[in-house]
């Protein structure tokens, strides 16, 4: 059955109109604007309980604690923790056997005169499920992508409102509850990139799960969690750090594919740009390499994110196709040296000139957005398993007009060939592991990492015989 949209008065109205629900709004930047559509719509003295906007810095700090950045998780976290403590100390003997409380909150830096580029904030509601129950939150991560800071600020005021009704109706469906986000929105005005629930009730939803939600539905591009399964948003791990990426399927990750990862890890290390400092590696997957027939296994997901996860990686979802594409969301949050690593069917893919049909410069304007800020792809040599031949760098098939582009970016090092690998691993193929686990055939145990075949075998994953 089809979800009935409402409008975002119906919404606030709704809320309005339940006695059984009563909260705070605390908004930071960009005015009251999700409290405002709730004393717009009228019966607001039925829901709101207190409205504050804590905009001067040295106001917020004596409210909330100093916080080192203001439109952050942290600030955030510290506006519901403190507002709704203070909300159940002063109304929870009045009216706490038939209310619901809830407190919802911002921080958010909208587009002005200073600041002329896109707006981004943190939002969030922790609310009772049931009166006199402990709390349970929702908070995401929000890019607004309007051109006027009058239409960021009133696209806020919607995300807010859908917020607040979503937490509050929609709590035991959070896969409809993220679609709601964007309610009256679309994706050009707004991105939901983060998203974490939290609390009693929640407690059977995977929170990696919903970071792919948010990439399913088309509320981002990108979603990203550790290897503990906390989810984080771009600029919380990325922040003017160097990245290193290895994009595959992982179905398992193999031999193979850490020894890709460490040849170049150490090569990336020696780079003049990033020695001695700290970055980030990511194991990317894309929407089509975790699909099956177009169909994402959500088990099958954690499977794979599990296993990635017991080797200590940070994992990024995206529906990236193209590495241009991967390369501009990533320098979004930094100027370091990005590395990318593949193989050699993957770099003679990037050289397909059918997959830039659609760019007006073709190849060129491809390689154009790839290249700057002179990312680096590492490459792993590849063996045919037909012909047994090794393909590296030096004997890569180029078409005869691109030959003259390809020693260019080989001259300048944009190109690199991946050093010390491990020639035992080039036979490893991931279908070729599956098909032995699938199969009963323990020759896979010796293809992939130690800790994952144990995994494997203890969780039974994969279609796993003994």
């Amino acid at each position: 059955m089809e979800r009935e949209i409402l409008s975002t008065h119906a919404k606030a109205l709704q809320i309005n109109l339940d006695p059984t629900k009563y909260g705070v709004f605390a908004e930071i930047g960009a005015g009251q604007e999700v409290a405002r559509w709730f004393f717009q719509v009228g019966g607001a003295a039925g829901t709101i309980s207190k409205s504050i906007s804590a905009y001067d810095m040295t106001v917020s700090d004596a409210i909330y604690g100093p916080c080192e950045r203001y439109v952050s998780r942290e600030r955030l976290q510290n506006m519901l923790t403190y507002e709704y403590e203070l909300q159940q100390q002063r109304l929870e003997q009045k009216r706490g056997v038939t209310t619901r409380f809830f407190v919802f909150a911002d921080t958010v830096q909208a587009r002005s005169f200073l600041r002329p580029g896109a707006g981004h904030g943190w939002m969030g509601v922790r609310f009772q499920v049931h009166p006199k129950g402990p709390p349970s939150e929702i908070i995401i991560h929000v890019q607004m992508l309007d051109r006027e800071a009058v239409q960021q600020q009133e696209a806020l005021g919607i995300m807010g409102v859908n917020l607040v009704s979503a937490a509050l109706h929609l709590h035991g469906q959070p896969e409809v509850l993220i679609r709601a986000l964007i309610d009256n929105l679309s994706r050009d005005r707004v991105e939901v990139d983060m998203i974490k629930f939290s609390g009693p009730g929640f407690a059977g939803v995977d929170n990696r799960l919903m970071a792919l939600q948010l990439v399913q539905q088309g509320l981002t591009n990108a979603a990203m969690f550790t290897a503990n399964g906390e989810v984080v948003q771009a600029s919380e791990l990325l922040h003017k750090k160097p990245i290193l990426v290895e994009r595959g399927r992982f179905r398992p990750i193999t031999r193979a594919s850490a020894d890709m990862l460490e040849c170049a890890r150490a090569q990336f290390a020696r780079e003049p740009q990033v020695q001695g400092e700290l970055f980030v590696v990511l194991m990317e997957m894309t929407l089509k390499n975790l699909s099956e027939g177009g169909v994402i296994d959500h088990q099958d997901f954690l499977d794979r994110v599990d296993l990635l996860g017991s080797l200590g990686h940070t994992v990024l979802i995206s529906s990236y196709g193209e590495f241009h594409r991967l390369a501009a969301y990533l320098f979004g949050s930094t100027k370091k040296l990005i590395g990318i690593v593949l193989g050699v069917p993957t770099l003679q893919e990037i050289f397909d000139e059918k997959y830039y049909a659609d760019l007006e410069g073709g190849i060129l304007e491809s390689f154009g957005r790839l290249f700057q800020n002179s990312l680096r792809l590492y490459v792993y040599p590849f063996r045919d398993r037909a012909t047994g031949n090794l393909i590296t760098l030096d004997n890569l098939p180029v078409a005869p007009h691109l030959q003259h582009l390809y020693a260019y970016l080989r001259e300048k090092h944009f190109i690199q060939g991946l050093a010390d690998i491990h020639p035992d691993c080039l036979p490893i193929f991931s279908d070729d592991v599956l098909r032995r686990i699938k199969s009963g055939d323990a020759a896979w145990e010796g293809m992939v990492p130690p800790q994952v075949a144990k995994i494997i075998k203890e969780r039974k994953l994969f279609g796993w015989k003994s």
